[in-house]
């Protein structure tokens, strides 16, 4: 009836926070026209029924079978993260918060029972009074209350009331818990589906309307009550099995499912793994047993999707490098020629190596969008044996929108991308400078070096990526390059000078040899020109011929040793992998949070191999 990628089956939680919303707002209606006395709750809800047929009896209805459905849905949700897993691990506190949701919800829906009262209230308020009699605390107390006409009070009504209200707020309170821990959890139903569950509901309401029995009569009991199995299926148990053993049961069940995260048969636990995410450029980890979509969610990663179970294709992706396995999915989300060619569902697959994958993003920071352009080689100059600039105008009309330190992909006729970070500042939009390291046995980088000559054209798409200049913070800047990492740095710095940023910043360039230090002179000039703004070469394997004079070793070590602390910072890190992997960690230990630390660099493998351990990866500044 929906489809593939609308399986009711894939929205169950949602599809209950749609329910439990319509039992609020009907329930508010409701309880406009409910009278909280005992002689008169009966008939006011009979007035609504039926004289208000049109509008309260259809709500009551809605109420009722709303309420029933939302149970269903909450038992299929449970049983569904049961089947496929998805209950252990990190996940154990939306588990067990669910469990704990789920139960609320039954004693919520158990109470409501309690208000009309008429025959089935009379029965669920005198089953749930001799259950609870059971138990040591009461021996026996409530069940006096309901022993005679006269024993039962209009302060009675008034407590069963505000308890129906007290316990959905509880309700509403853990549903927030239970969802803010699933990063991305969506809590309301796509359309089609929703509208789907409104006329149904709709429908039974108007084919079986939710009705009354006769009034509650305390001076007998009921013999033939309209029974709700969803709500009361352990009520009859109290009467065949006693109190205390469905106290048993109950408990024991409770107890059984809070502890199934922790108990057998556990299955292998996979590694935790690192995923490198392109366009964003950004390395996060992810859990034992986590999939992509959790990862890149729970990392902030704005990664396209919608059902989360391998129906839609939303999160569809492209592994670059690693193995995942790919969980369940329908065929017309994901075909065997995609899967051959590299793609995956992020939602249901999970890393077996660490990985590197690109997603196409839905939208950029600030409404950008990713476009594909056509550019025009107008200069290239060899900054040193293997570093070109290379100066492009962008064919069109309107000038190219980026942020500073984002890059772009390359195009190449075989369909392959090479990645290139701007080294021009956004106002100056008609002509982007790329810094391109030739890589040995690279295709491309050999083609600029060889080939490549002005006039020529390329194709490229962008802006992509993350790793871009935050201007909503006034803390002080440290900016780390090494060797061609220098390109988004320049970006950025040249973007600070044209907006007049007033922030202490200070950039400290790391490279082999002084020859490798390409732009060291413009750097120099940037720290006369501007009070605000230091600059610190560093070289880790100077030559005597270099007659260097200045910092030696490893560039963040030369951070280090300048300052003590880095807290109350923000560090903007471009360099080769060693680099990056050996200033993370020793930054966060000199007080760098986590969101003041922004990088740009591969942890992963590289698809051509490194010649020397810290070599400079593919991505940063040049691709292949």
């Amino acid at each position: 009836m929906f489809g593939d990628e609308l399986n009711p089956f894939y929205y169950l939680g949602a599809i209950a926070y749609y329910l439990l919303w319509i039992v609020v707002a009907s329930g508010l209606y409701l309880y406009i026209f409910f009278s909280t006395g005992v002689h008169e709750a009966y008939d006011s809800v009979e007035r609504l029924t039926h004289e208000q047929w049109w509008l309260g009896g259809i709500l009551r209805s809605f109420h009722r079978y709303a309420s029933d459905a939302m149970v269903l849905a909450m038992v299929l949700h449970l049983i569904r993260h049961y089947v496929f897993d998805q209950y252990r691990s990190f996940r154990w506190f939306s588990w067990v918060s669910g469990v704990v949701v789920l139960w609320l919800t039954y004693i919520s829906g158990i109470n409501g029972y309690m208000l009309p009262w008429d025959t089935t209230a009379q029965f669920v308020t005198q089953a749930t009074a001799e259950w609870l009699d059971w138990l040591p605390v009461f021996s026996g107390a409530l069940i006096r209350n309901f022993i005679t006409p006269d024993a039962v009070n209009d302060r009675l009504f008034s407590l069963l009331s505000f308890l129906h209200i007290g316990f959905p707020l509880g309700v509403l309170a853990l549903l927030w818990i239970h969802t803010q821990r699933v990063p991305g959890a969506r809590t309301s139903p796509p359309r089609p589906i929703a509208v789907g569950v409104t006329l149904a509901l709709l429908g039974l309401s108007l084919v079986k309307p939710a009705l009354s029995g006769p009034p509650a009569d305390l001076a007998g009991s009921p013999t033939t009550i309209p029974f709700d199995w969803f709500y009361l299926p352990v009520y009859p148990l109290i009467y065949a099995w006693g109190p205390g053993a469905v106290w048993a049961f109950v408990g024991g069940l409770t107890a059984l499912f809070l502890a199934l995260p922790w108990l057998p048969p556990k299955r292998a636990a996979k590694e935790g793994r690192h995923l490198m995410v392109r366009p964003d450029n950004r390395i996060i980890p992810v859990r034992p047993g986590e999939s992509i979509l959790e990862a890149a969610l729970h990392e902030g990663i704005a990664f396209p999707y919608e059902c989360r179970n391998g129906g839609c294709g939303r999160c569809k992706c492209t592994v670059l490098y690693g193995e995942v396995e790919q969980g369940p999915h329908q065929e017309s989300a994901l075909s065997a020629a995609e899967r051959a060619a590299g793609k995956v569902l992020a939602c249901s697959a999970t890393p077996l190596t660490d990985v590197e994958l690109e997603y196409e993003p839905r939208s950029l920071p600030g409404g950008l969008h990713v476009g594909h352009h056509t550019a025009k080689v107008v200069a290239m100059k060899r900054a040193t044996p293997d570093v070109m600039i290379v100066q492009l105008a962008v064919d069109g009309d309107l000038p190219l929108r980026f942020y500073a330190g984002q890059y772009i992909n390359i195009l190449l006729p075989d369909g392959g991308k090479r990645s290139f970070s701007f080294a021009t500042a956004p106002h100056v939009n008609r002509e982007i400078e790329l810094q391109i390291r030739h890589i040995p046995g690279g295709e491309f980088t050999t083609h600029v070096f060889e080939a490549m000559k002005p006039g020529d054209t390329l194709r490229f798409e962008g802006p992509l990526g993350s790793f871009f200049l935050r201007e909503d913070s006034d803390k002080p800047i440290i900016f780390v390059a090494g060797a061609t990492g220098f390109a988004p740095v320049k970006s950025m710095l040249e973007h600070a000078f044209h907006t007049q940023m007033k922030r202490k910043m200070v950039l400290y360039w790391g490279t082999r040899r002084q020859g490798d230090m390409y732009a060291r002179e413009l750097c120099e000039q940037w720290a006369r020109d501007h009070a605000n703004f230091s600059f610190v070469p560093v070289l880790s394997d100077p030559q005597p011929e270099d007659r260097w004079t200045g910092r030696t070793g490893l560039v963040h070590e030369a951070i280090l040793a300048d300052f003590p602390t880095l807290a109350g910072h923000q560090v903007y890190a471009c360099g080769s992998v060693a680099m990056v992997e050996a200033a993370h960690p020793a930054f966060a230990a000199r007080g760098l949070t986590q969101d003041d630390c922004f990088s740009d660099a591969f942890k992963l493998a590289p698809h051509l191999p490194r010649r020397v351990a810290d070599a400079d990866m593919v991505r940063l500044g040049g691709g292949q």
